[in-house]
């Protein structure tokens, strides 16, 4: 493959990840709007989601159905484990926001994915990140500090503050984790056949949760059903295929401060359909945001050797 035709893929990587961040950036608003209309909880939302991520999946790859399976007996406790770690990331996220508040869910669970993975990149390269993956890293991080208001949560709103900490850790931990596996998993197969093992093994794991939390039900309406559908089709399904199919040509420091365009997005969308206001604090935060995603499409993390 020449230098052209590489840089060529690798640009086609880091569009398909920030597209993939700019579509789980929609979930929240419909979420606000999907809990309006019916009595879903949060965790039934995200089940449905994947169940229906997963079908759609299913059903485009059923002509590959051996592939998969053959895929899944080749190295099963890695593709296994990608699929937990996604639903682990869904279900943690929304038990971080329950008791730790918004914004901490927020800055931690996805502050945590760049700097692990830019971590573990300098310890399997045995040096120091480049300066321009250090940057992009410290303004993702301090962008997302400013988008979400922290510190500036009403009392109340964080019940189990530490363990809401520790919730959004361990879901950011679980992202990171299955960045690194999924890359070396799609050395072997196809990214669609990850993706719709994955999704598939993540929505059957979080239905005994939606189950036990509460607010479990099947959804009626056309509005619910509509929602629930672009979630799953749009931002579940072709988002996942998309970060999966961008993951093979970047290194995953990049491909998480590529999937801040999600609170970007989420903010934006806010201002621009939800009437929200932003400060000159969260004004400020957008802008680190954009800086540190141009800085991982301009600057790209170095592929580690080994």
């Amino acid at each position: 493959m020449t230098s052209a035709n590489h840089s060529s893929l690798v640009r086609r990587g880091f569009l398909a990840i920030t597209v993939a961040g700019l579509l789980w950036g929609t979930t929240g608003m419909v979420l606000q709007f999907v809990r309006r209309s019916s009595e879903l909880s949060p965790v039934s939302v995200c089940f449905y989601r994947m169940a229906i991520a997963a079908l759609v999946l299913l059903v485009a790859t059923r002509r590959q159905l051996g592939p998969v399976l053959t895929a899944a007996r080749s190295q099963p406790w890695r593709i296994v484990v990608v699929g937990l770690g996604v639903s682990a990331f869904q279900a943690l996220y929304f038990v971080a926001v329950a008791w730790g508040g918004v914004a901490v869910a927020t800055v931690v669970g996805l502050g945590v994915p760049p700097v692990a993975l830019a971590g573990w990149e300098a310890i399997r390269a045995r040096r120091l990140p480049p300066r321009a993956t250090l940057c992009g890293v410290l303004a993702a991080v301090a962008g997302l500090a400013l988008v979400s208001g922290l510190g500036a949560s009403p009392a109340g709103t964080a019940p189990r503050p530490f363990l809401g900490v520790a919730a959004a850790v361990g879901g950011g931990l679980a992202f990171a984790i299955t960045s690194v596996l999924s890359r070396r998993v799609m050395r072997e197969i196809d990214s669609m056949l990850l993706t719709t093992a994955s999704t598939a093994i993540a929505a059957v794991t979080l239905l005994p949760v939606a189950l036990l939390s509460g607010g479990f039900a099947v959804p009626t309406g056309f509005a619910t059903d509509g929602m629930l559908l672009y979630m799953g089709v749009f931002a579940t399904a072709l988002a996942y295929v998309l970060y999966n199919g961008g993951l093979r040509t970047t290194t995953g420091s990049t491909a998480a401060v590529l999937t801040l365009a999600e609170p970007l997005a989420a903010t934006l969308l806010a201002v621009a359909v939800l009437g929200e206001r932003l400060s000159p604090a969260s004004m400020a935060g957008v802008l680190l945001l954009l800086g540190a995603v141009a800085l991982a499409h301009l600057f790209p993390a170095p592929e580690p050797v080994g």
